[in-house]
């Protein structure tokens, strides 16, 4: 007998991230936090190994009325000034020109969730990337929804050929397709596509649409780490989406503002008609009240104030940290090609992954943990977090992983 609806796993969820990061925590507290090297961590943190917290954020956060941030906010799908401030930040210098509508979420994983739960039908699959961030299988499966992966990176470019090939195995089987595109700061390779690439990527989805509604869902998440002048530019290629494609774009305050607890973040909807977005908006809505019901009050505020008045020195402390994290990923980069240590493509954002082969994978990633170097282990290689890693701890890292990996 069960309590528990049919096909759900009734077994504790063992995420593989939150349990290296626990034995990484003990290694330290045992052996002193000079003698670990902890790389498992997706967040930032600075040069003194503390989370980073911008000022800008917090200081606004801390100094709200008690009553703005106990409050419920004004509308299940968020505030007001928060979904236009969101809209504004999305697309400030680009030219868009589709209708739109902007649903808070409970962060980048409410979004991608809400996503799924209005579009997918039971037994539908969903397709991701082959090297991805691990949630994407997870909710798939949470929701019973099945996955089929397309390839990112074929000789160091992105694979459009298999993500067509996997797309087209959809089309004409299940009423809609959802394709998740995380870009740009790809997690976990740290991969961004180009202008021409997403131009392809949309003339390709409308072709198929023709015969299958299709729904790319954007997650940017680690969007505002990009080094490009104008990381939102690619956002221009969506004005070119048919009447039978819509994109969901997967904002989260998590990274943007490092406020990870406060669970705060938007799904965007455009399309080419405003009944679309609004059909789309609607059933987020009331998915929205059944699950979380609404979002931080104090995060959507801040952010308001971030997006406007406190814009300038926001900029400022984030410039700092992008600049940061390019001379931790040079130095890494730098050091792993001189002793011949293989990495996915990376171009910006808060992870590489080294190409390790199939075979050897696990007993490396285990020899790793022996040496007190803590990584995770994800399919097709081995993700190293240069957001938490200080420089000092990354130099030489490069060599001592090789010298593991040799002995493997």
């Amino acid at each position: 007998m069960s309590f528990v609806r049919n096909n759900f796993d009734p077994t504790p969820n063992n995420d593989p991230v939150f349990k290296i990061v626990a034995m990484a925590m003990k290694d330290i507290l045992e052996n002193g936090k000079e003698n670990v090297i902890n790389a498992s961590l997706g967040a930032l943190f600075d040069e003194e190994e503390k989370l980073v917290c911008y000022p800008s954020v917090f200081n606004y956060l801390n100094q709200l009325e008690n009553s703005k941030k106990a409050k419920y906010a004004s509308a299940f799908s968020g505030n007001l000034n928060y979904q236009k401030d969101i809209y504004n930040w999305l697309t400030k210098n680009i030219n868009l020109n589709l209708h739109y509508n902007v649903m808070a979420s409970s962060g980048g994983t409410g979004a991608i969730s809400l996503t799924l739960l209005a579009s997918l039908n039971q037994g539908d699959t969903f397709l991701i990337p082959n090297i991805a961030w691990s949630s994407y299988q997870f909710m798939a499966e949470q929701f019973q929804f099945k996955t089929a992966k397309y390839n990112i990176l074929k000789d160091n470019k992105f694979d459009i050929e298999d993500f067509k090939k996997q797309c087209l195995k959809l089309v004409g089987k299940q009423e809609r397709i959802v394709v998740i595109i995380n870009d740009p700061c790809h997690n976990p390779t740290g991969f961004t596509l180009s202008q021409e690439e997403w131009r392809e990527i949309i003339e390709f989805v409308d072709d198929c649409s023709k015969t299958t509604p299709f729904i790319i869902l954007n997650d940017i998440a680690y969007i505002d780490y990009s080094t490009k002048d104008e990381p939102y530019k690619f956002m221009e290629e969506f004005n070119n989406i048919s009447d039978n494609t819509i994109i969901v774009s997967a904002f989260s305050l998590s990274k943007s503002l490092t406020s990870y607890g406060l669970r705060c973040g938007a799904a965007v909807i455009f399309a080419k008609n405003q009944k679309d977005t609004d059909e789309v908006f609607f059933v987020f809505e009331k998915l929205a009240r059944s699950i979380w019901s609404n979002v931080n009050n104090g995060a959507m505020e801040t952010f308001s104030y971030i997006a406007n008045e406190g814009n300038e020195q926001y900029l400022k402390e984030k410039q700092y940290y992008i600049d940061l994290l390019k001379k931790r990923s040079d130095l890494f980069i730098k050091e792993a090609e001189a002793c011949g240590l293989k990495h996915y493509r990376y171009d910006e954002g808060f992870f590489i992954t080294l190409m390790v082969d199939k075979e050897i994978q696990e007993k490396f990633h285990q020899e790793l943990i022996k040496n007190h170097i803590y990584t995770v282990s994800i399919e097709g290689g081995i993700r190293i977090a240069i957001c938490s890693l200080t420089i000092e701890k990354i130099k030489n890292l490069a060599f001592k992983i090789k010298k593991i990996l040799a002995s493997c």
